[in-house]
């Protein structure tokens, strides 16, 4: 038994949290982490798994996860040729689809295969990771911590030992080392990886293909978009990490997925092996309600007026649609994601299921038992209802006040020029200051319409209120896209032209214009005044969650705690399976060309479908990659458990072979990050089918197709 300290011994006491085994989860929910898949075996091999946790993941030599990538900074990729050829999804390289892509080489619309190495594109910043190894770190982090510590002083305590033990595990070496907190800071991890900093565009469908559905599709089912992309690593002369060098080869991976055309059927066992982002199974009521009825509606208002202004536009012009198809698409995905959550948790009864818990929860803490915990769901209840005005303020400030573009390039400039106006600014930093500005602003300006911006402004206008504290005064809005310089990108590059002996003029010049007062009035409010009130806050709700979190899994000690998903390289597994999403509806799990054919509408832009692929589908020209009944798939769905970060991650069978790349989840399961619904929850995937069907019949990359290690 637990000694009696209460809630605030608790919170500073230091608690290493037992990890035995305990019984399963509900079947096919969890993100489980890899070095501890032994205790997964059975359950996997029971329902289709031919191989062993140690083929999956191993230290000692080359596994599944040594084919795995982070993509960039919030995507999965998977490695599929012993030359470093990397799939991902269509929507994970967008950015840098986008970013290759002009008027002249329009690879949105009209997609693009590289002939040979020689041209394949560079992708400036963009980098992939691969996990080295993985360890358990939780004595390092918290043994030893005293009793009686303030959580403050618990937080430096950790921030130290983590530091020290990154330098340490680092020293020597090229790798990365990121030490991580799960079960709410009950356990740290740390993760050690390898960082690849030159990767190139290799081939990318059009986007009536990648991005087929568009929006309209997203989170749906059933879903017929190709989305994939193609990349390659490029290391230098001793297979190891380096800058982008016309002398770097393509990289040698310790390990690359075998693909499989042998098919699929309902019921055959699947796994995805990615980065799932964040969920948030463990929480309160009081957070569940906070998130979906009180945050969720005012970003979906907000975003909602957004998106319809900026579509109106791209679907006026050509050129809009180019420059804001990436960011459309990003402000829709949270957006419609909302939408599907707060829907999916009022469905389920999260709320009333959470406080029936909690009931029991409560009960228990009045046991011997239990008794250590009595009066955390009230300081919750208490953290939660402070938290709210302040977590309100923040939504405002994000998705109305900061919503304008102009504010985001004028601050970047207010702010160089108040490091500028000091007396002690040197030559050096005046010009690292403008270099680093004037490759944002490149950037910035390459994808901005002033006019579309204008009306996203004068839009949101009319949702401001006093929660968000900072409105613009009559004088702000009149002159705002009227007066300031930083409407032209030419008078922005002017700005950066000045030389450093006169740059006190390059300082009044920022500090006068009206969109650089504006934005630091925004900017401040949200930097300086709420998100630090919503960081203390919020600090006291983790403290505490911490403790619910620990407390939960004493009152269970039978079930087995799967960890939220915090991006870190995960296994989660299910089955091929329909669902049924209302009374008398039935969703198979399978979808084929078919359905493109029915979908096409060549008057919206999301459902044009390419002449090349109706010429294919007319001749029934498929090649080997249609199924027994002569169809061609295209897409998926089973029980895996995913969330953002999933998207681009491998999707294997039970041999460990490629059958697809994970890219979504359907409308009606988004609440899976709060509450998994075994019923409704439906991972989806592009069938590997489709992709290689694009990559060989539609584009003829066959030099591509020639890497790959196909079984058939």
């Amino acid at each position: 038994m637990m000694k009696r300290f209460g809630i605030l011994g608790l919170l500073m006491t230091g608690f290493l949290m037992m990890a035995g085994v305990m019984s399963p989860a509900r079947a096919d929910e969890g993100m489980w982490i890899p070095m501890l898949l032994n205790r997964n075996e059975a359950d996997m091999q029971s329902k289709g798994l031919k191989l062993s946790a140690e083929d999956i993941y191993s230290i000692n030599h080359s596994s599944l996860k040594d084919a795995v990538v982070i993509f960039g900074g919030g995507c999965t990729g998977e490695v599929v040729s012993d030359q470093g050829l990397l799939f991902t999804n269509h929507h994970c390289g967008f950015g840098q689809i986008q970013y290759h892509s002009s008027l002249e080489h329009d690879y949105l619309t009209n997609g693009f295969w590289a002939a040979s190495l020689a041209e394949e594109l560079p992708c400036p910043g963009l980098k992939v990771t691969f996990l080295v190894r993985m360890e358990d770190v939780t004595e390092a982090i918290l043994g030893g911590l005293p009793d009686g510590m303030s959580e403050a002083t618990r937080a430096d305590s950790i921030r130290q030992r983590t530091q020290a033990l990154k330098k340490a595990t680092e020293a020597g070496t090229h790798y990365q080392a990121r030490i991580v907190p799960f079960y709410y800071g009950n356990q740290y991890y740390m993760f050690v990886n390898e960082v690849f900093e030159d990767v190139r565009l290799v081939g990318t469908p059009p986007s009536n293909i990648g991005k087929f559905g568009g929006d309209t599709d997203n989170w749906m089912w059933p879903r017929h978009t190709g989305d994939f992309s193609v990349f390659r690593i490029y290391a230098d002369s001793n297979n190891a990490p380096a800058p982008y060098s016309a002398d770097n080869r393509p990289y040698e991976p310790r390990r690359f997925f075998p693909i499989s055309l042998r098919g699929l059927n309902p019921g055959d066992f699947t796994f995805v092996f990615g980065y799932p982002g964040r969920t948030q199974e463990y929480l309160s009521s009081y957070a569940v309600h906070q998130v979906a009825e009180v945050e969720n509606p005012l970003r979906i208002a907000a975003r909602t007026r957004r998106l319809d202004v900026i579509k109106a536009a791209m679907d006026a012009d050509p050129l809009t649609r180019i420059r804001y198809a990436a960011k459309a698409a990003s402000i829709a995905n949270g957006w419609k994601k909302w939408i599907g959550e707060s829907k999916g948790i009022a469905r389920l009864k999260t709320v009333e299921r959470k406080q029936a818990f909690e009931k029991e929860f409560t009960a228990w803490t009045e046991t011997p038992d239990g008794a250590a915990y009595q009066g955390v769901l009230q300081a919750l209840e208490a953290a939660y209802e402070a938290a709210e005005p302040y977590n309100v303020m923040g939504v405002m400030l994000q998705e109305i006040g900061m919503a304008p573009e102009l504010l985001s390039i004028a601050y970047a400039y207010g702010r160089l020029a108040e490091e500028a106006a000091a007396a002690d600014f040197s030559d050096s930093a005046w010009q690292a200051g403008t270099d680093a500005l004037r490759k944002r602003a490149d950037l910035f300006y390459k994808n901005y319409d002033a006019g579309v911006d204008e009306a996203v402004f004068r839009t949101l206008l009319a949702m401001n209120r006093e929660d968000m504290a900072v409105e613009p005064d009559e004088a702000t809005q009149r002159d705002l896209y009227a007066k300031s310089l930083f409407v032209s990108a030419d008078k922005a590059e002017a700005l950066l032209n000045t030389p450093y002996a006169k740059r006190q003029n390059f300082v009044k010049a920022v500090e006068r214009d009206v969109a650089c007062k504006y934005a630091r009035l925004i900017y401040g409010q949200y930097y300086n005044a709420v998100r630090p009130a919503m960081a203390r806050l919020n600090a006291g709700i983790d403290s505490l969650q911490r403790l619910y979190m620990r407390g939960q899994m004493e009152m269970q000690p039978e079930r087995r705690f799967y960890p939220d998903a915090n991006f870190t390289l995960r296994v989660a597994y299910g089955q091929i399976a329909g669902f049924s999403p209302a009374d008398a509806v039935h969703y198979a799990p399978f979808t084929t060309i078919d359905g493109i054919m029915a979908k096409e509408n060549p008057d919206i832009y999301d459902y044009v479908v390419e002449d090349r692929l109706k010429e294919l589908y007319a001749a029934r020209d498929f090649g080997p990659y249609a199924d027994s009944a002569g169809r061609l798939p295209v897409a998926f769905i089973a029980t895996n458990h995913t969330t953002g970060g999933n998207s681009g991650s491998p999707v294997l069978n039970g041999q460990g072979e490629l059958i697809g790349l994970n890219f979504d989840r359907n409308w009606e399961g988004t609440m899976s990050d709060i509450h998994y619904d075994p019923s409704q929850c439906r991972n989806i995937t592009l069938d590997i089918r489709y992709c290689l069907f694009i990559i060989d019949k539609f584009a003829g990359a066959q030099r591509l197709m020639d890497e790959l290690e196909i079984r058939r």
